[in-house]
């Protein structure tokens, strides 16, 4: 009897300590850049990136990762796309300088898109 609750316990506990590894995180993305564009007024060379927001869907922060250090942050909102984005993409805009700022993403599998502001 005295084993059989040490096991109940044990299954518990390993449960609830194994649910966060299960839990889907719908706040971040990975993303790749083929030029160099704006956020803000920080520059993006080509490369991968991760995007990670808070926020409700018509205010979000944005933090710009690379290789886990933010390298950029912005405000957006969320776009719903009505179906699940085939692939990643991003989509610029080319600024009066002629330079581009990064002004979609689109993530892999998700029906919603970040539209970034602030730039």
């Amino acid at each position: 009897m005295k084993s059989l609750k040490y096991f109940a316990s044990f299954a518990i506990v390993t449960l609830i300590l194994s649910a966060g590894a299960f839990a889907k995180d719908d706040h971040s993305g990975s993303f790749t850049l083929s030029e160099t564009v704006h956020v803000g007024s920080t520059e993006l060379g080509p490369g991968r990136y991760k995007a990670q927001w808070t926020g409700t869907a018509n205010d979000v922060k944005i933090e710009i990762l690379r290789d886990g250090k933010t390298v950029a942050t912005t405000q957006g909102v969320i776009k719903n796309l009505g179906q699940p984005s085939p692939y990643d993409a991003v989509t610029t805009k080319t600024l009066q300088d002629n330079t581009k700022a990064l002004d979609e993403i689109e993530f892999n599998n998700k029906s919603d898109a970040l539209v970034l502001g602030g730039e």
